[in-house]
């Protein structure tokens, strides 16, 4: 049996008509067939609306009244004035020292040289040199003064504000280090 419509472009405009009869199903152009929709979102609008949420009640906080005005202003010149204070403080006349420009906890003991009370310490501070100390010399950044060198150790008293406009001795030491 042989088949009359070999040709492709019947073939072609076949299809086009099939699915364009094809989409035109279940669409009707009857006036009474579709819906309203004007009536339909009057019906909507008409509606009350849902009632809504209660405003959140509002917290009452304390009140505070300020009435420090009479007391002494903690941003005054009282706590970095010169003449406030008492006990020892720093001289700021003397020439700072190589080792003053470097930390505490940034300097380590390598050695001592000497024997008895004429020790003199060997520190490696963070540039990798090593200096010698012995006792009067000032280092790390709190006006240290050096008091003792013994064969483990150096000792020696930093000065420090204590807050209130004065300066208050802290002794602190550097331990030899084990390697």
């Amino acid at each position: 049996m042989t088949f009359p419509y070999k040709s492709p472009r019947l073939w072609g405009a076949m299809m086009v008509a099939l699915a364009l009869a094809g989409c035109g199903r279940g669409v009707t152009s009857k006036p009474g067939d579709a819906p309203n929709l004007e009536e339909w979102s009057a019906n909507v609008m008409a509606r009350p609306a849902p009632p809504l949420d209660p405003l959140p009640v509002m917290q009452q906080f304390e009140t505070f009244e300020y009435a420090a005005q009479g007391l002494r202003d903690p941003f005054s010149d009282a706590f970095t004035s010169e003449g406030g204070g008492s006990g020892p403080r720093p001289d700021s006349n003397r020439r700072k020292q190589t080792l003053e420009q470097f930390p505490l906890d940034s300097l380590d003991m390598v050695g001592t040289l000497g024997a008895g009370g004429g020790l003199t310490a060997l520190i490696m501070a963070p540039d990798k040199v090593t200096y010698r100390v012995q006792p009067g010399v000032y280092i790390g950044q709190n006006d240290g003064r050096v008091t003792g060198v013994r064969e483990d150790r150096i000792e020696l008293v930093e000065l420090v504000p204590d807050g209130a406009g004065g300066w208050l001795e802290r002794p602190a030491s550097i331990a030899l280090e084990d390697n």
